[in-house]
């Protein structure tokens, strides 16, 4: 009898470790320009750790809204520093997080969708469906996240006032929830194109069905992006959080476009690619 019962809380001592690692599977709200780059990165942590993230991609402005409402998220990835801050200013992450990169506008267009508009000149396109419109011959499309909550969106609309455009596109502009889903609209077939994250449009498989150009980051705020723990992060969340700020983490960033914080910013290369 002894014999069994010992047996059994050895069996409990090796079985309960695992099971609790199974089951600290951290949701992660992460901003849409990083679907496909922290994609690959939780996928490379997973390899080498043996732990598993829930990634929950959207806009940054929803996510903080969501966080602030006590949503069960662990680890929060924001495309606007300005969310982040706001949240710990309020006791809702641990500290002040990090800044993890700073992101970049392009423009992108479904191949054959008229001419690919010149480094110089990224904003071709969007004046030539304006012309068009003008001129009774359609009303071709112009996708950008909604401003009202996504960074991208507010970049993109900074881009459009720089160039006196943004009034002349109200009838245009087709909005996503996100910049990920207007990434989407910008290659739907009513659409010319549209302002999106760099980051997608060096994702092979966006890559493989569209054309992009970059817009220069002078043309709109900086994009600093930051992360934080949320409080009550388990122990995968601050495994995940630390390894992204390690170099393979941040080469995976660097690779979808990204300019790591502690590098200073170069002249635009926007033949760049993975």
């Amino acid at each position: 009898m002894r014999s069994r019962c010992a047996a059994w809380l050895l069996g409990l001592a090796l079985f309960f470790p695992a099971t609790l690692l199974k089951a600290d599977v951290p949701t992660v709200a992460a901003a849409s320009d990083l679907q496909f780059a922290l994609t690959e990165a939780a996928e490379r942590f997973r390899a080498e750790s043996g732990r598993d993230l829930r990634l929950n991609f959207g806009s940054s402005g929803n996510f903080r809204r969501q966080i602030r409402q006590g949503a069960p998220f662990e680890l929060y990835l924001s495309a606007d520093e300005a969310y982040v801050l706001a949240l710990h200013e309020e006791g809702r992450t641990e500290d002040e997080g990090v800044v993890y990169a700073i992101g970049r506008l392009a423009w992108l267009q479904r191949p054959g969708r008229g001419d690919l508009p010149k480094e110089g000149d990224p904003l071709a396109g969007v004046r030539e469906a304006i012309s068009a419109h003008g001129a009774g011959q359609g009303r071709p499309r112009l996708a950008l996240a909604n401003p009202e909550h996504a960074p991208y969106g507010v970049a993109a609309r900074q881009v459009l006032e720089h160039a006196g455009l943004w009034e002349a596109t109200a009838p245009l502009r087709v909005l996503g929830e996100n910049v990920s889903q207007a990434a989407q609209f910008a290659l739907t077939s009513d659409a010319r194109g549209g302002l999106v994250a760099w980051s997608l449009a060096l994702a092979p498989a966006m890559a493989e069905r569209s054309d992009h150009v970059l817009i220069p980051e002078a043309w709109h705020a900086p994009l600093v992006q930051r992360m934080a723990l949320v409080k009550g992060a388990g122990e995968t969340a601050r495994a995940f959080y630390a390894w992204l700020q390690e170099e393979e983490g941040r080469r995976i960033l660097a690779d979808y476009g990204f300019r790591l914080p502690d590098e200073s910013g170069g002249p635009d290369h926007a033949d760049a690619s993975r």
